[in-house]
């Protein structure tokens, strides 16, 4: 099934792109982070631009929310491509030490670099970047271990620049979250809507739930994607399944359930228990 197109390029994502412009010639480190649920749909077309001639460290966030042997394929993946990747909860602290010591190991090799041009040692100047809401100031605040950036599990919450100190190791640039100005794989955008790393202005959301119904029905053989479709019998006594296997009708029949036939409100449950990991670690994006 298809569903409307999803754009969304709000004023302040435009403007933060103008001022990374400006700010990226002080930046020695860039610090992608992207969500685990959807790896690909989170990686910035335009990264290679703003990554060229510094270093990356590529952190995939969200660890939490998909299964154990998603992580395992994706990084095999990451690695055949020439990429080490290292994964974090932002939100619980996982990782994110590691996280700290490979951005500590960047400034090392920065500074040895230094040293031997007859220059002083300095901290490594990092840029966090990444789509919205795949938890960029989430991870600063960790890292800082307090909360010195907005951090909200919604899209554009950080809107402007903002240099952190890192004790005298490292300084961190929290970048608002940036998006292409023009989405051209809508499959890739439906994931993010899906995900909530955009606005819920850009989507229909009860055409989005009906296309993440048919998209968990398509993942169901891979056992790694985490799809377990007997939850929504016991969660919402519906089954996904029989005369409810189309996802309009699934979404009618539960709404009559549950919702006074409102399929709007149920659709928005349905995308809030997913986002919460309320129906199991799901994997949206496998390799393959």
């Amino acid at each position: 099934m298809t569903t409307p197109s999803i754009q969304w390029y709000p004023g302040h994502i435009a403007k933060a792109e103008q001022q990374l412009s400006r700010n990226l010639d002080k930046v020695d480190l860039v610090i992608e982070v992207r969500d685990a649920r959807i790896p690909m749909a989170t990686g910035h077309p335009h990264l290679d631009r703003w990554v060229k001639g510094k270093q990356h460290l590529l952190v995939i966030n969200r660890r939490d929310m998909i299964t154990n042997r998603a992580r395992e394929i994706w990084e095999q993946w990451f690695k055949a491509q020439g990429q080490r990747t290292v994964w974090c909860d932002a939100k619980a602290g996982t990782g994110v030490k590691q996280v700290q010591q490979a951005a500590i190991r960047a400034g090392d090799q920065l500074n040895a670099r230094r040293r031997q041009r007859g220059m002083r040692p300095r901290p490594v100047r990092a840029l966090t970047l990444g789509f919205p809401n795949v938890g960029k100031s989430a991870l600063i605040n960790r890292l800082v271990k307090q909360k010195v950036v907005a951090s909200a599990r919604r899209a554009g919450v950080t809107r402007t620049l903002r240099w952190v100190r890192l004790g005298q190791d490292l300084d961190l640039l929290d970048a608002p979250g940036v998006l292409p100005p023009r989405l051209d794989d809508q499959q890739a955008a439906l994931h993010l809507a899906l995900c909530d790393d955009i606005g819920q202005a850009a989507y229909d959301g009860e055409l989005v739930a009906q296309a993440f119904l048919q998209l968990l029905l398509d993942l169901q053989g891979r056992e790694e994607a985490g799809v377990m479709l007997n939850i929504f019998d016991k969660r919402y006594g519906i089954p996904l399944s029989g005369e409810t296997l189309h996802p309009a009708l699934w979404l009618e029949a539960s709404s009559e359930r549950h919702t006074s036939a409102d399929t709007g409100r149920m659709a928005q449950r349905l995308l809030d228990d997913f986002r919460r990991s309320a129906l199991g670690r799901i994997a949206l994006e496998l390799p393959g």
